[in-house]
């Protein structure tokens, strides 16, 4: 199945509030394309002129200056390549309504339709219920799921301007991927090898018929054991089971 994961940066945390001038807008969006639960390569990423400034404390988280932004294109001059990116897919973010507050409040500034609640999945959900009680941020994921062995830079999140909208969808998709069962799912085999194990599964057993010994082991038994076993048998009486079987 084709899902999108993705994220975004914003000027603020309030894209309806009630003056225009204070609105926040998005000013990054990246998207990574997953199939099967597996990265596909096909990406998108934009920049983009918020038409308003970026507050000190927010660029510190992702290091988006107005004087950057400026000059790229604005959503509606990219809202189409993006609509056609995402298409139908289902769109995984984490802490999802967030993000998808933002995008509609754009779609709506270009007259454009809103996406729909079953449109977004959302990790943070899936987390919460995978891990109640623990921190389940990304970056806690991200460190719980040791992403650092997959060549993520953790470290350097932590510092000033450590957040953008693409690696952070990168780092979604392998948290995904192991919400979802993914690492599991990959030690499976594929088509071909499965056919070949479920052909070797229904084989009939063979068993090999062993020659017998060209002479009997010596017994074990000392003479006091034998005399000890004819005196058992003798009070079985003749119709002894072990009569008839030896």
């Amino acid at each position: 199945m084709r899902e999108i994961l993705f994220d975004t940066e914003t000027t603020g945390v309030f894209p309806d509030h009630g003056d225009e001038k204070l609105r926040d807008r998005i000013v990054e969006i990246g998207c990574v394309e997953v199939f099967n639960l597996e990265r596909t390569g096909r990406e998108f990423h934009a920049y983009f002129n918020p038409d308003r400034d970026v507050p000190e404390e927010v660029v510190r988280v992702h290091g988006l200056r107005l004087e950057f932004l400026r000059n790229h294109k604005r959503f509606a001059e990219v809202v189409q390549e993006f609509l056609e990116f995402i298409a139908d897919a289902p769109l995984v973010a984490h802490n999802a309504a967030f993000d998808q507050g933002f995008i509609n409040a754009e779609l709506r500034r270009c007259g454009l339709a809103q996406l729909g609640d079953e449109r977004f999945v959302d990790t943070l959900a899936i987390a919460r219920k995978k891990f109640p009680g623990a921190s389940n941020s990304l970056d806690a994921l991200a460190r719980r799921f040791q992403l650092d062995r997959y060549g993520f830079d953790l470290a350097a999140r932590k510092g000033a301007g450590g957040h953008g909208a693409l690696i952070d969808s990168r780092i979604l998709a392998e948290v995904y991927l192991h919400l979802k069962g993914g690492r599991e799912q990959r030690l499976a085999f594929d088509a071909g090898e499965a056919a070949v194990a479920d052909a070797a599964v229904l084989r009939p057993v063979e068993f090999t018929r062993r020659a017998p010994r060209p002479t009997p082991l010596p017994s074990l038994l000392t003479t006091e054991e034998e005399a000890a076993h004819r005196a058992f048998i003798e009070k079985l009486g003749e119709n002894a089971l072990w009569l008839k079987a030896s």
